[in-house]
């Protein structure tokens, strides 16, 4: 197997998997699931913070996974860029334990692979020349 096919598969396979956790996390967030409003509480979020925050994480999911849209890709991927910093960042700010600062961190590594191994028809530079 070729490097650029590798590089495709690594990418369909990350990509897939944040976009199914984003979409996953969007729908327990709208649903207002008792753990994320006990959680959200714990960080001194408002109640209707989830909504907002599950409504993004939707949008997020499917817009990293449809194939193009790059611009609608960057601004998804700062977004969720965004969120798991602000995660973490809210969780140790909160002294909540460190597995809760650690694992949006672990998943922001496989965000960033994602953006770096995407193919170029989903890239910024794929518009500008064209």
């Amino acid at each position: 197997m070729n490097k650029e096919k590798i590089k495709t598969i690594a990418y369909w396979v990350i990509t897939i998997l944040i976009g199914a956790n984003y979409l996953f996390a969007g729908f327990i967030y709208l649903t207002r699931n008792p753990e994320v409003v006990a959680g959200m509480s714990q960080l001194g979020y408002p109640s209707y913070f989830p909504l907002i925050l599950g409504t993004w994480k939707l949008l997020g999911g499917i817009a990293i996974m449809v194939p193009g849209f790059a611009l609608l890709k960057e601004w998804a991927y700062a977004g969720i860029f965004f969120n798991l910093t602000s995660a973490a960042i809210s969780s140790a700010a909160s002294g909540l334990e460190i597995q809760h600062v650690i694992s949006p961190l672990v998943m922001l590594v496989f965000v960033i692979l994602s953006w770096w191994l995407r193919p170029e028809n989903s890239k910024l530079t794929s518009i500008k020349s064209k």
